[in-house]
């Protein structure tokens, strides 16, 4: 019998932005868990887009549920998706079935409650390595995703295993290789996807996306790869049975290219890598073209004393000035004697892999290629020489480009040049659907470069260049039903065009006071409905470019990319985060972690830039934890236990013997709605990564919504939370306490 409030039921637009069809997601099952708490058995399940009918007061109205224990209905529940047993024991065996008009239309499979708030999924840690230089290394469960690989409706787990010495990319040294893992909720190993030597271990190398690209039920995995890439197998028992690497492509093969390929550099080898770079300098493009000096003499401000081309022996001596004279005058910091384990050279594949089975789909080259060390990415222009830096900035994500089937994005830099390609994938082949590139930001010495232009040289995608951030973000920002890519600062449409770079005027006490700069490059990236009142999504983004920077922070809209407000900083702004942690304040709060002035611009903002408090939540990860629907905070950082707080009621959650991903970054592997309400899971390693937590919300709540990964915008979201620095993944819609149900879309989803 339905309640009272579901008596009136109130329908608007769906959220399928004006699809007619629908737009595919997943297929998925009731995902009924229950946990055993001091109060009794707790139980959650979905409500699925597909059954969602309309909204009340109290929340989304369509399936009611029965909720069987032991064979007997113990509770109808109207108003919710979630309940407490307090009569339930740990041997009771629970279901739910939907009802629709008054009839029970089908039944979830029988769980039992697990023992505490959480459930361990046994993870299996590769075996420990040693690096060419002696190191020794270890294994960490890293960055995860979620995909339904075998379309049963539930979800499997990919972990990403990074070893002891990963590293970010500006710091020298050798890494052990990467593996990728597929299990299913059990802890059956499915396969094991070995990267190889020639990918390298970081934070920044390796972005994947697990998803349903060909709308077939089964997620499918994406991913760079190389040579010596291979898919290991596992049998029932977990014994290995079948090891095979990706087909190269016939060029490459017919190049001499091989498996057995081993491209990571020692210092010897880079040595050797400048000297074949200097011996070729007057044939370079842009020697050629005299966009840079003719002679290295002229980029070092030295007296002309060779000719060119230069010969071995002249190249080795300049080289030997450039690696001891030249580069440590520009910082102490640059020891290039001692440059090892970078990878510079060789092929660059992106595969498509089934999800189910780990078999290789397709691989194709990696688009766009490297081109060089670093050079032209400008990573020897500044003080600081970092070869092989900025060149291998990659990002990737999930779009609805057309605005009903996902396509997949994958892209290369961030700090100068950037480039995008986008793919769709029909279950047999990968299609380009566009490929966009800022082209190369102009030097004239790339060396010491000082014209510090803004835009790339192409006229089309120019002004992509410099705007991007450690992370993106996938979003309908125009209303038109197709999704586009929020690139840091800068927002590309749907159809590949720029839709806006994001500008301002710097201020006083600035390098530049009156002149206008784009807000560049961040660290923090955040697009939600943070303002209700405001049409549309915003955006609050961190940037780091200090006193050449018209802001250290920016709350944008995020269909224009016009500055609403932010706040001057004279240093790198870190981190930043989003979240109604205040409910006495309607919309979303802003903040940012670091301040380098005295004015009153930073510290906890109301979503109209007024400030609640000097104090600050934390910025590593949100959680939508609270029956409430406010937002909750992650924190834990190096070998500290992960927990939960709220800003007003303090800590909600310890989870000991849990560790977090990335330092001082402090991530989780994973947050997301993986199964029950609403409420999205905590997934961490344990401190000896034999397991992955999944941390439950035992806190019942009255508040009825469907799934948060039948909303586009945050399933899509879930897919690029594991690119870079971890991001949160927000709904399309405004999720706060004070949400208001008529402004909730009703999925319109395509049923595979």
């Amino acid at each position: 019998m339905k309640s009272e409030q579901n008596k009136t039921l109130h329908l608007h637009d769906g959220g399928d932005g004006g699809s007619a069809k629908g737009i595919e997601l997943e297929d998925l099952d009731r995902g009924l868990v229950a946990a055993a708490t001091s109060e009794g058995i707790f139980l959650s399940w979905r409500l699925l887009g597909t059954e969602v009918t309309g909204f009340s007061a109290q929340g989304m109205v369509g399936a009611d549920f029965n909720l069987y224990r032991d064979g007997v209905c113990i509770a109808t529940v109207c108003d919710s998706t979630n309940y407490l047993d307090r009569s339930g024991s740990g041997s009771s065996v629970y279901l739910v079935c939907a009802v629709e008009y008054g009839q029970e239309v089908d039944r979830s499979e029988e769980v039992t409650p697990w023992e505490s708030d959480y459930y361990e999924l046994p993870l299996r840690k590769p075996a420990d390595g040693v690096t060419p230089s002696g190191e020794h290394y270890t294994y960490a469960a890293n960055d995860m995703s979620v995909g339904d690989v075998d379309g049963d409706g539930q979800y499997e787990f990919f972990v990403k295993w990074d070893p002891s010495n990963s590293k970010d990319v500006s710091h020298s040294g050798y890494t052990g290789p990467v593996y990728l893992d597929c299990y299913k909720l059990d802890g059956r190993l499915l396969y094991r996807i070995d990267l190889g030597v020639n990918i390298r271990a970081g934070a920044h190398y390796t972005q994947f996306l697990v998803y349903d690209f060909d709308g077939d039920g089964k997620a499918e995995l994406m991913l760079k790869t190389a040579p010596g890439t291979k898919v290991i197998t596992y049998d029932q028992e977990g014994c290995g049975a079948s090891e095979d690497y990706i087909t190269m492509p016939v060029e490459d093969l017919a190049s001499g290219y091989s498996h057995e390929d081993d491209y990571r550099m020692s210092s010897k080898d880079y040595f050797e890598h400048v000297v074949h770079m200097f011996m070729g300098w007057h044939a370079h493009e842009e020697v050629a073209a005299g966009n840079w000096p003719e002679t290295l003499e002229a980029c070092f401000g030295i007296e002309p004393a060779y000719p060119y081309p230069l010969s071995r022996e002249d190249a080795e001596q300049l080289t030997n000035h450039f690696m001891d004279v030249y580069a440590p005058s520009r910082s102490s910091r640059n020891q290039l004697r001692s440059f090892e384990g970078f990878i510079v050279k060789g092929p660059e594949y992106l595969t498509v892999f089934q999800g189910e089975t780990g078999a290789e789909l397709q691989t194709v080259h990696y688009k766009p290629g490297r081109q060089d060390d670093g050079l032209m990415w400008g990573d020897y222009a500044w003080n600081r020489i970092e070869p092989g830096n900025r060149v291998d900035r990659f990002l990737a994500g999930v779009g609805y480009l057309d605005g009903r089937k996902p396509h997949a994005i994958f892209a290369r830099g961030y700090y100068t040049r950037a480039a995008v390609a986008t793919y769709t994938w029909d279950g047999a082949q990968l299609q380009e659907h566009w490929f966009i590139d800022s082209g190369w930001v102009p030097m004239n010495n790339p060396f010491n470069d000082t014209l510090k232009q803004q835009d790339g040289r192409s006229e089309q995608w120019g002004s992509l260049a410099k705007q991007g951030a450690h992370s993106l973000s996938i979003a309908d920002v125009d209303g038109d039903g197709c999704d586009e890519i929020i690139y840091g600062a800068a927002t590309i449409d749907h159809d590949g065009t720029i839709l806006y770079s994001s500008r301002g005027i710097l201020t006083e006490g600035s390098a530049a006071p009156g002149k206008s700069a784009k807000l560049g490059h961040g660290d923090a990236l955040h697009v939600a409905n943070i303002d209700p009142d405001r049409p549309g999504l915003e955006i609050f983004m961190v940037h780091e470019s200090g006193v050449w920077g018209p802001f250290g922070y920016t709350m944008r809209d995020a269909a224009t990319g016009e500055v609403l407000y932010g706040g001057y900083a004279t240093e790198d702004v870190g981190r930043g985060m989003v979240g109604q942690v205040d409910p006495s304040h309607r919309g979303l709060q802003t903040w940012a972690s670091e301040s380098y002035t005295s004015d009153d611009a930073f510290g906890l903002l109301t979503a109209t830039g007024e400030r609640i408090s000097q104090q600050v939540p934390g910025t590593n990860m949100r959680i939508q934890w609270a029956a409430d629907m406010t937002t909750q905070i992650i924190s834990g950082s190096f070998d500290q236990s992960v927990v939960i707080d709220d800003w007003k009621r303090g800590r909600l959650l310890t989870a000991e013997g849990t560790c977090s991903n990335n330092g001082t970054k402090g991530n989780p592997c994973l947050v997301a709605d993986v199964f029950g309400d609403w409420r999205e899971e905590l997934l961490v390693r344990t401190s000896d990564s034999s397991a992955i937590r999944i941390y439950l919300s035992t806190e019942p709540t009255d508040r009825k919504l469907y799934t948060l990964m039948h909303d586009r915008q945050y399933r899509t979201g879930v897919a690029w939370q594991n690119v870079v620095y971890n991001q949160p993944c927000y709904t399309s819609f405004y999720m706060a306490s004070d949400l208001d149900w008529s402004k909730v879309p009703i999925p319109n989803l395509k049923k595979v």
